[in-house]
């Protein structure tokens, strides 16, 4: 019997989920240990004297240095070329399927929706899972980082004030998180070198300020990781950074045409990577005594070959701890992960070409790790049961298909769900997969196919026994699938519109606000009447000439306020920013726009809702109240 059988009650949202083209994502976490003492009455719980002991199902610990170090070796040696770490383009491909999908009814559907919005205001993928942004609130104060500068604002009665400013030292991109009267700043370590493919700094830099005093905000903690920031997520007063170190800067050689051949050449690096040591490989921190080694051998995990090559830490920190990080890393790349209030399910695709990919020198938190996986054959996914800031891994599983991002993911009740992409093991159509797990194994137990053939997942929205998939190709398909019996997903309907909707919001129980564009390219905002979901229909949409929804790559840029029934969408035109303030009807959409900001600000751009319904808006320039009706 499944746990929706065991429980006669319509189920309610535990989250709503949204997809997105990008946005932060989190890797991996994968701390093994024995449950120890009687602390916690859950079977994933780990006790507060869990060491690290075994990893399950198909992951491994090293045993010793040796081990570990002869593994990468291996295969380093394997991946290296003439001209280093440089190697071929990972091509995506799939294959044509034309088989036909059946369409069933709506009956008996739940799909109750909740706030996304964090308590520090940040629109987030997961309930209870805070994400960083560049402006926290703790609904009176606003917290903004703008370059090296944090600073201070408070809500008065005439409107936002400066309370102070401070300078934090050598931190680039930095984004924040806010506990109480503690601001965390992650971002790139100034003072790190870049990497030479991708152009990123290699190290990380995590500045804990204290707003006791909030007119004097003092730096209370100054971490440096040998490493960078490729996602960030809070669980409470925990904040868990996932820290690729990238592969070593070895001292490598390239063909010349003349004197060094390309087999010299090639022969000259593989005996680099033999000569490597664990000091090239396995990361370090400095939290101000010294640099050290962050995790230790017999707590990083050796993965199959399937996974490309990295050292990916898991860093868990409690808050009041910041220079006291525990530690654990999987000796492999993981693009991908999706966290859920008590599990991570960990998410790599065959072919993943490894860490530092060409083109990403502009990226921010987060970017990397919402990169698509290489479609061609068969992603591998990992649970991992969360405890405050230990996490162990319980089971592994495999998907047919690939996986787009963290956002085409979502877990309720025990049951993993998965919006997946084509791949060599499928067909030219996309799926929704539903896996639970059985003891140390994720199994498939439902499958649904055919889901807009020939076309590219664009957004997914999860509810508790719903998912809306939109794809497209030349126009904007909008499923509609059944999850209520997670054993037998199955198509409800299916609605056909030009354009295309990247970025999906429930405002209840039977509307959706699409976000996307247009068949000319331009933004549009839809309304959806989702009442019947065998019959979906469009009831209105309104359009933006040459401009683009921030929202559609940064879901952060989107703002619904329910007691006004309004949204607020941060647009870009040209070099310009606009935001568009949207108010909804039952069946229509009303929209008014206004010039907030110019240059190459959009990116910082955001409207948050303080605790007494007001709505302060953030551009590079400042913090104001917006006038909303």
């Amino acid at each position: 019997m499944t746990d929706h059988d065991a429980d006669p009650a319509p189920r309610r949202l535990a989250r709503p989920l949204l997809v997105a083209g990008v946005a932060a994502a989190l890797a991996v976490s994968f701390l093994a240990g024995t449950r120890v003492g009687t602390g916690s009455s859950r079977p994933d719980a780990l006790g507060p004297d869990a060491r690290p002991a075994a990893f399950r199902a198909d992951l491994d610990a090293a045993t010793s240095c040796d081990e570990l170090l002869a593994s990468y070796r291996e295969r380093g040696r394997d991946l290296v070329t003439a001209w280093g770490w440089a190697g071929p383009p990972v091509v995506a491909y799939g294959v044509l399927d034309d088989r036909a999908q059946d369409r069933s009814d709506s009956a008996g559907v739940s799909r109750t929706v909740r706030q996304t919005a964090s308590e520090t205001g940040t629109n987030v993928q997961e309930t209870g899972v805070d994400e960083p942004d560049t402006v926290k609130t703790d609904g009176v104060r606003v917290v903004r980082v703008r370059d090296d500068e944090l600073v201070v604002h408070e809500a008065t009665d005439r409107g936002m004030r400066v309370v102070s400013s401070l300078h934090l030292p050598k931190i680039d991109d930095a984004e924040l998180l806010l506990s109480g009267d503690t601001v965390v700043a992650i971002g790139a370590d100034r003072a790190s070198v870049r990497d030479d493919t991708s152009r990123r700094r290699r190290g990380a830099r995590v500045i804990t300020v204290s707003l006791a005093d909030p007119e004097r905000p003092a730096i209370t903690s100054d971490v440096i990781y040998a490493s960078r920031v490729v996602a960030v997520r809070q669980h409470g007063s925990v904040a868990r950074l996932v820290l690729s170190s990238g592969l070593p800067a070895l001292r490598f050689v390239e063909p010349d045409g003349t004197r060094t051949s390309r087999q010299q050449a090639l022969e000259t690096n593989r005996r680099a990577v033999a000569a490597s040591t664990l000091a090239d490989w396995l990361p370090t921190y400095d939290a101000g005594d010294g640099s050290r080694r962050l995790v230790e051998c017999t707590d990083v995990a050796v993965p199959g070959d399937e996974l490309g090559l990295d050292t990916v830490s898991v860093v868990g920190i409690e808050l009041s701890r910041p220079t006291e990080p525990q530690a654990i890393a999987l000796a492999g790349s993981t693009p991908l992960a999706y966290a859920s209030a008590d599990h991570l399910y960990l998410v790599a695709g065959p072919g993943d070409p490894g860490p530092f990919p060409a083109g990403c020198a502009g990226c921010r938190i987060g970017d990397l790790g919402d990169r698509a996986l290489p479609s061609g054959g068969t992603t591998h996914v990992f649970d991992l049961a969360l405890d405050g800031a230990r996490a162990r891994h319980v089971a592994s599983g495999e998907i047919e298909g690939s996986i787009a991002d963290r956002w085409s993911l979502d877990e309720a009740d025990g049951v993993l769900r998965a919006a997946v992409g084509p791949s060599s093991e499928t067909g030219s159509f996309n799926s929704v997969v539903t896996m639970r797990r059985d003891r140390d194994r994720l199994v498939e137990i439902g499958r649904l196919d055919k889901i807009g053939r020939h076309e590219q997942i664009k957004g997914v929205r999860w509810f508790d026994d719903l998912a809306v998939v939109v794809t497209y190709r030349q126009v904007d398909p909008l499923h509609t699938v059944d999850l209520s019996s997670p054993g037998r997903p199955r198509l409800i309907g299916e609605l056909k519109i030009p354009g295309f909707s990247d970025y999906l919001h429930p405002l209840n129980d039977d509307r959706l606000l699409g976000v996307g564009v247009d068949d000319a390219g331009n933004a549009q905002v839809a309304l959806f009447d989702t009442r019947d979901l065998a019959d979906v229909s469009r009831t209105d949409v309104v359009g933006y000439r040459r401009s683009r929804a921030v929202a559609t790559t940064d879901p952060r840029a989107f703002t619904w306020l329910p007691g006004r029934s309004t949204a607020l969408v941060v647009l870009r035109k040209g070099r310009g920013v606009d935001l568009a303030t949207i108010t909804v009807g039952k069946r229509t959409l009303r929209s008014t726009v206004e010039r907030v900001e110019h240059g190459p600000d959009a990116a910082v751009v955001r409207t948050i809702e303080l605790a007494d319904g007001r709505v302060a808006l953030v551009t590079g320039e400042g913090v104001r109240l917006l006038d909303l009706p």
